[in-house]
């Protein structure tokens, strides 16, 4: 994500500079169509992929978002009654992991999921004792909007909502 943001800001940049240049001849507007082509291919290779689910911690004991806990999510199979590991990824120094469940054409990612928050090891490192060490959200994705599913936990109590 972090390169496509350069990638978009460098041919932004080259853009302006080969737009402004003073054209002495045509073998220079030649070259210049050429850049602009291979630039704008560029720009289309270097497009944020876009994903249907993120979620948040944050840690109300000290305010400051959880980095580093482990967040798995999963689906339900109604076929099989049972829960199907799709992903386990882990919260940035943010407290977010904001890449599940890529938006693909014509795809639907409509069904039951649940997000389990791996916090044992979260309130372990910091020497806190935990009532919870995991927690488990369950929710419904019914559309192709948007979903965030953040949680806000302390060693003793957790609380989560449909963010934005």
């Amino acid at each position: 994500m972090i390169f496509a943001r350069y990638i978009n800001k460098e041919i932004s940049r080259l853009l302006r500079e080969t737009i402004t240049y003073t054209f002495t001849d045509g073998s220079e507007m030649k070259k210049a169509l050429i850049v602009l082509l291979l630039l704008c291919t560029l720009n289309v290779f270097a497009q944020e992929s876009k994903h249907q689910l993120s979620t948040h911690i944050l840690d109300i004991t000290t305010g400051t978002p959880a980095a580093g806990v482990p967040v798995r999510l999963e689906k339900y199979e109604p076929a099989t009654k049972a829960w199907r590991t799709l992903a386990t990824k882990v919260t940035d120094k943010n407290g977010r992991v904001g890449d599940y469940l890529p938006q693909e054409s014509g795809a639907s990612n409509k069904g039951t999921y649940k997000l389990v928050f791996l916090t044992a090891d979260y309130f372990s490192d910091r020497k806190m004792e935990t009532f919870y060490p995991y927690i488990e959200v369950v929710f419904e994705i019914s559309g192709n909007s948007y979903y965030h599913v953040p949680i806000t936990l302390s060693p003793f109590g957790y609380s989560t909502y449909r963010g934005s």
